[in-house]
């Protein structure tokens, strides 16, 4: 599937970026084929800022999308969980936005840095509705920096700074724009996005607003996923020769992932989920969180296993399209 051109010229919206017609984050990364000439920096303000986020722009959720009233109330375990997610995620996205800035002056044409400009933007709003969604929810607007910082202290030094530090190696110091693409699309985004599928499956029963503003940041990361992809494997095509040092650095990426102690926090607000979800049971009901399950049935193992497993069928397909043997990714982790 590839854009719709007339999207650009009649103000509709084309069916990947639409609210309501945009497939799942799953769904999405491994049918769509999209490319850099296609979402360029016209494709972004028409579709994107025009058409995904109309009316959703400064929460990343619909006015008439509510916090429930239990997810504002201290020691709630939903609300803490949340806080943790959120938190966590938006430290993620804004340490993703401040990488992106090598890939934009590396750009080896112009369809290519206005790509990543686009989605260094993306990856800013990532990062400021998720931390504004905090202040939804009752932390201190005026304090809120400084107590995500705190509160995420052990999650960027133990898990991101050495995917940061990794990644910056290869854009920043080697220059490598390729290497770079792979590090970004393949593993870091290719082993995120299903953990982002989860939270928008997770939190739609419980809040509205949670839910939608998860939503809007998978509809964002199709298109980082499947355009990056496209990037490399023209890369890969035009530069055969480059395969084995693209192959190297995934691997080394990925050796990295499997290094990281992300368990570990995931699987502690995935417990004060549980509690909260044992809570709110009425409000959830048969709800199921993939096909055949009832979200109740679940435990936090089971879901973080699952997450895991959409990574695997994610990475399969994107890196058969690229060209490159899906075993490369062989044991990533649902971070």
């Amino acid at each position: 599937m590839t854009v719709d051109d007339t999207a650009r010229t009649t103000g509709a919206v084309a069916p990947e970026a639409d609210w309501d017609a945009a497939p799942g984050l799953l769904d999405g990364a491994k049918q769509l084929a999209l490319g850099p000439d296609e979402c360029d920096l016209a494709y972004w303000i028409t579709q994107v800022a025009q058409g995904t986020l109309r009316e959703r722009g400064v929460t990343g959720h619909h006015v008439d999308a509510r916090v429930p009233e239990f997810l504002k109330e201290p020691g709630n375990p939903l609300r803490e969980a949340l806080i943790l997610e959120f938190g966590f995620r938006g430290v993620s996205e804004e340490i993703a936005t401040r990488l992106l800035a090598p890939y934009v002056e590396l750009a080896p044409g112009v369809p290519e840095m206005e790509f990543y400009a686009t989605q260094l933007i993306d990856e800013a709003r990532h990062a400021r509705v998720f931390r504004n969604h905090l202040v939804e929810l009752g932390m201190p607007a005026d304090t809120l920096l400084r107590d995500v910082a705190e509160l995420s202290a052990d999650y960027r030094r133990r898990v991101l700074q050495p995917v940061e530090d990794f990644t910056l190696d290869i854009v920043r110091d080697r220059k490598d724009f390729a290497g770079g693409v792979a590090v970004f699309c393949v593993v870091i985004e290719g082993v995120l996005a299903p953990a982002a599928e989860l939270s928008e499956r997770k939190w739609t029963p419980l809040s509205p607003a949670t839910g939608e503003i998860s939503r809007g940041t998978a509809i964002d990361e199709i298109r980082h996923l499947t355009v990056a992809s496209t990037i490399l494997k023209n890369h890969l095509a035009a530069h055969p020769e480059s395969r084995d040092r693209i192959v190297e650095i995934i691997q080394a990426g990925v050796k990295l992932w499997d290094e990281v102690p992300d368990r570990e926090f995931v699987i502690h607000r995935e417990k004060l989920f549980q509690e909260g979800m044992a809570a709110h049971a009425d409000l959830i009901g048969d709800y199921e969180i993939w096909p055949g399950v009832r979200m109740l049935d679940t435990t936090p193992d089971q879901r973080y296993d699952m997450a895991d497993r959409w990574t695997e069928e994610m990475a399969e397909v994107r890196m058969a399209y690229m060209g490159l043997p899906p075993e490369l990714l062989g044991g990533g982790s649902a971070a």
